[in-house]
């Protein structure tokens, strides 16, 4: 009887507000607890909390019995009591995980929260805020494909990270600005728990490095470092933008990965099997998932500039192993894919369908313009600007912006960058540039 009573009690609490999600991921309808903590967590990270029992203590909301002090002790705190608590002086660079995140950034979430309590005392934030770190990370070869130990080093005041090939090197083997820089954790694809992946410019082109560290904490700050440094680096670029207008452009997960086959521009070349990862509005691809350069890319923009996706593939269309196909329409050409299974060609329509459906803003038409949309005609060893499709694009913007609803969108839509309501200067020198290129010639690749 008293089993009954408490699990209605801890049943009625889930329906308070704050405690219908996980407390640390966002899951919904969590089923566990931490009655030494007071909070309602779902099952995976109730896994984490147990690896740290000197401060969580676990227990699942219906199948465990509860005395009445721990039911009182949850109905006293709760999910929201405890993130105005332990989550206080998180900082706004902080990248708090979801449920969708590898484990490694749940696990050290946690464990920054409820053991370490970096979010109470500030003072322990120091690794990831200092504007400087300079420690060593194991880095893949770009061509041997092995793991070697290399020193980076990120300095916001320089506006770069660093990586030396030699300890004792004067001169650093490459320079990644914070300007164009992203990191992810891709722990399957890097084939490591603790794998990194950092890109960045170089060429005009995409640069992909893959590092780890033994310790999950030092790789975690690592990326929260580099989060903090575009911070920084954004709210100097844009000094009206709000904390929550920048954080979103911080870093970025691929919004889908995996393989797909692949023809030439003529439509008549064999399918070749590639990597494929939707960067944005970039598709890029690869021979190996791991390589450091794509082989081609192509940017893909919105149904208001006639893109579209189609389920299949010509009936002309012969090569192919796979089945099941996808024809992308640009401005330009048709692009042509299959994919091994029905399942992987549905998630990836409905990947394109997402990108295409979103209007564009005018710092991505100035983005295909000045050639860093790809290559168009996704052939291997090919790179380039899609220059056609990008420059009907943009002529069609400058186009739009003259119009009523063009002039309110330079002088009164937020959003138009990330300062929102002041996000009229970016979108009107993006303009002057444009008409200017356009009046005076391109000069690109």
């Amino acid at each position: 009887m008293a089993k009954e009573r408490s699990r209605k009690a801890l049943v009625e609490l889930l329906q308070r507000p704050g405690n219908a999600a996980c407390a640390d991921c966002a899951a919904p309808d969590p089923d566990w607890a931490s009655h030494s903590l007071g909070i309602f967590i779902c099952l995976s990270c109730s896994g984490i909390h147990r690896s740290i029992p000197q401060v969580s203590k676990v227990k699942s909301v219906r199948l465990d019995e509860w005395d009445d002090a721990q039911v009182e002790f949850m109905a006293s705190n709760g999910n929201n009591v405890a993130k105005a608590k332990y989550e206080s002086k998180m900082p706004p660079f902080y990248y708090k995980p979801t449920y969708l995140d590898c484990q490694l950034l749940r696990e050290q979430w946690i464990r920054a929260k409820y053991e370490r309590k970096e979010f109470i005392h500030s003072e322990k934030q120091e690794p990831y805020s200092a504007g400087y770190r300079e420690g060593f990370l194991w880095k893949r070869g770009r061509d041997n494909g092995q793991f070697l130990s290399r020193k980076f080093v990120l300095s916001e005041r320089e506006g770069a990270l660093k990586y030396f090939n030699k300890n004792d090197a004067k001169e650093p083997k490459a320079i990644m600005k914070i300007e164009h820089l992203n990191a992810t954790f891709q722990p399957a694809k890097i084939g490591n728990p603790h794998g990194l992946q950092i890109t960045y410019l170089k060429d005009n082109s995409t640069r992909n490095i893959f590092v780890y560290h033994e310790d999950g904490k030092e790789i975690v700050d690592w990326f929260n470092a580099i989060r903090a440094a575009r911070f920084h680096y954004l709210q100097v670029a844009f000094p009206g933008a709000s904390d929550s207008d920048l954080v979103p452009k911080l870093s970025r997960n691929y919004l889908k990965e995996g393989y797909m086959e692949k023809t030439g521009p003529k439509q008549t070349e064999g399918f070749k099997k590639r990597w494929f990862t939707m960067d944005d509005r970039r598709l890029m691809y690869f021979k190996d998932p791991l390589d450091a350069f794509a082989r081609g890319e192509v940017f893909i923009g919105s149904k208001e500039n006639s893109y579209k996706v189609l389920e299949g593939l010509p009936p002309s269309t012969q090569g192919n192993h796979w089945q099941h196909g996808i024809t992308i329409v640009t401005p330009d050409r048709k692009f042509l894919f299959a994919c091994e299974t029905e399942d992987d060609q549905l998630e990836w329509i409905n990947t394109f369908q997402k990108v295409i459906s979103r209007p564009m803003l005018p710092q991505e038409y100035a983005g295909v313009f000045l050639g860093r949309a790809g290559c168009p005609g996704l052939e291997d060893g090919v790179a380039g600007g899609d220059w056609g499709s990008g420059h009907r694009s943009l002529l069609l913007w400058v186009k739009q912006l003259f119009t009523a609803q063009g002039m309110q969108r330079l002088f009164g839509q937020r959003g138009a960058h990330p300062g929102g309501g002041g996000g009229w200067y970016p979108s009107l020198f993006i303009a002057s540039s444009v008409v200017s290129m356009l009046l005076y010639g391109y000069r690109g690749n």
